[in-house]
């Protein structure tokens, strides 16, 4: 049976590389207003491909004008397990267009990759469905259905809306959420563990008004100096994270080499570590908090003058574990206490999204591996923790207790998504193809896994 899946796998596969290259092109950027219509072209681009390649019902849905996502479904066979394929349609913006190699909506192979925004995350994931479908012929051994958000990039803001809203139509025995990476090239992973996410703003106030620098400097504190100094505390020494009352957590014992890290992080050459702890636990099962942004007086622009306000936006990881809205509560608190010279400070909560873990055990994780195992052949899958988040994980975990979760992806650890020249491994994506089409029909022999 894997032979002959295989062997449709590959001759599906040109078809399903040329839809990729049709869906990259389309700009859907929902987090920038003017490509919203083309985040809704990319909806029915994705419905069409879906129709076209054998789904029952299909169609676009959205809420509270929220972005455009895709149903399809394809009904079980008797006494058959219903599998929910899950992916995004809508991608990051590009940033600097002058800093990519070749154009960002143009998809250009160069050697082992194909390069565009989108082109692994995660209109990859969607290929990857349409892949495992149209190998099965357009009748897979499973009920299938397809679910691809249009919004994942701007924080899901409707997500939870719709899985409630069209919760029996989604209902599954298991998820297979096509959204993460791989451990390495030609190393296969599960992951089974990310991080949450919370972040604030934070003012820092020493003035009424702008003074002259020379007339007051070295007796009233500019506000650029005060927030440096604050922020400063939220590491100590060493980088590790100082604020009090966090979750810290256990990751897998596995070896992320210095070499490796310096060439797929592009740290500087002298540049050291910060925190403690083996590589894969600061990334995984740590809290972390970077400034990741600051509002101050331009240098360009800069006169002999104290500011009187600057403003830096702090984001958190939360380790799995730890409860999101409690670390704000412990960050918020942290800032409010350590305001240097007495400084106003005023603290404006944003995003908060749970951390994820699950106990990867029980016969859809066995299934999950072994289609993995004989997509790379032979290579065992490893079970791999995620540095970043992706919160809405834990809410299809809470709509659907009794599903399944599987988090896979299409990613290496050179993907560079979200990032300038983001690339997909083409012979890991041919893998990832045949590991969900094996997935399918591995699923289908063990019956219904819920």
């Amino acid at each position: 049976m894997s032979d002959a899946l295989t062997s449709r796998l590959n001759d599906v596969l040109p078809s399903v590389l040329s839809d990729l290259d049709q869906l990259v092109r389309i700009p859907s950027v929902w987090a920038q207003p003017e490509h919203r219509d083309d985040v809704r072209r990319s909806a029915t681009e994705v419905e069409r491909l879906l129709r076209e390649a054998g789904f029952a019902q299909t169609k676009i849905v959205s809420v509270d004008d929220g972005a455009p996502a895709v149903i399809a479904h394809h009904p079980a066979p008797e006494g058959a397990p219903t599998v929910l394929l899950y992916a995004h349609h809508d991608v990051q913006p590009v940033g600097d267009e002058r800093l990519w190699t070749s154009p960002p909506f143009e998809p250009t192979q160069r050697g082992d990759r194909l390069f565009a925004r989108g082109a692994a995350d995660d209109k990859a994931g969607i290929a990857a469905h349409l892949a495992a479908f149209r190998a099965h012929g357009g009748h897979p051994p499973v009920g299938v259905t397809v679910f691809v958000e249009g919004e994942e990039e701007s924080g899901s803001p409707t997500l939870v809306e719709l899985l409630t809203t069209y919760r029996d139509e989604l209902a599954a025995d298991a998820i297979v959420i096509a959204d993460s990476a791989n451990w390495d090239v030609g190393v296969p992973a599960l992951t089974v563990s990310l991080r949450g996410l919370v972040d604030c703003e934070v003012t820092v106030r020493t003035l009424d008004h702008a003074v002259h620098s020379g007339m007051w400097g070295g007796v009233v504190p500019d506000a650029l100096t005060t927030l440096c100094r604050l922020v400063a505390t939220l590491h100590d020494a060493d980088g590790s994270v100082a604020v009090e009352g966090l979750h810290h957590g256990t990751a897998a014992d596995l070896t992320y080499p210095e070499d490796r890290l310096r060439a797929e992080s592009g740290v500087l050459d002298g540049v050291e570590q910060i925190g403690t702890g083996s590589v894969v636990q600061r990334l995984w099962a740590e809290p972390a908090i970077s400034v990741i942004g600051i509002d101050a007086t331009p240098v360009d622009v800069a006169s002999n003058t104290l500011s009187p306000s600057a403003r830096a936006k702090i984001s958190m990881r939360v380790a799995p574990g730890g409860d999101a809205e409690a670390h704000l509560d412990a960050l918020q608190r942290h800032l409010e206490q350590h305001a240097p010279f007495g400084a106003k400070i005023e603290v404006t909560r944003g995003e908060v999204g749970s951390p994820y873990a699950v106990d990867a055990t029980g016969p859809a994780y066995d299934a999950a591996r072994s289609a993995f195992r004989d997509a790379w052949d032979g290579t065992e899958p490893v079970d791999m923790g995620m540095g970043g988040s992706i919160p809405f994980i834990a809410e299809f975990a809470r709509i659907f207790p009794d599903a399944a979760v599987l988090v896979t992806g299409v990613e290496d650890p050179d993907t560079r998504a979200h990032g300038i020249d983001e690339g997909l491994h083409l012979a890991e994506f041919a893998r990832v193809c045949l590991a969900e089409t094996l997935l399918l029909q591995r699923l289908a022999d063990v019956g219904p896994v819920s």
